[in-house]
């Protein structure tokens, strides 16, 4: 289980119900997909930076939760579909003092991809050569 934070830009015109009924929709989603919610925050209407889909404004929903990685794709889908929703960002939120992530952990030595030195010096061909002269000679 990973800790995530989701952004939700959610269309103004909506009524308080049918406000409270997408967010619901949402969190219920991540508790659906095996997940906790742990924060559920509302930040209410702000301005846009840009206009999105005709709106300059939107209303700001802060959600965290915990949940498995593979779950969260899922999540987002449902989140593309809905028409209510402007905009969202899902962010990984950095691990707490002393977990430690699968994606922290080293690869297996078998698994290290072996450089040729050749790979790392630049290669100077005749053409090359014969450019520089032509263009010297000009």
């Amino acid at each position: 289980m990973r800790r995530y934070e989701l952004m939700l830009l959610i269309r103004p015109d909506l009524e308080d119900d049918k406000l409270q009924a997408a967010v619901e929709k949402v969190t219920r989603a991540v508790v659906n997909g095996g997940g906790a919610l742990t924060k559920v925050s509302p930040w209410g209407k702000r301005r846009l930076a840009y206009e999105i889909k005709h709106f300059r404004e939107a209303s700001y929903f802060l959600i965290h939760f915990d949940i498995a990685p593979d779950a969260v794709r899922e999540i987002e889908r449902g989140l593309l579909i809905s028409e209510e929703i402007l905009r969202h960002l899902v962010t990984v939120l950095s691990s707490q003092p002393g977990e430690v992530d699968d994606d922290d952990l080293p690869l297996p030595e078998d698994e290290f991809v072996a450089v040729e030195d050749s790979f790392l010096e630049p290669e100077s061909s005749e053409d090359d050569l014969a450019e520089d002269e032509v263009a010297a000679e000009a």
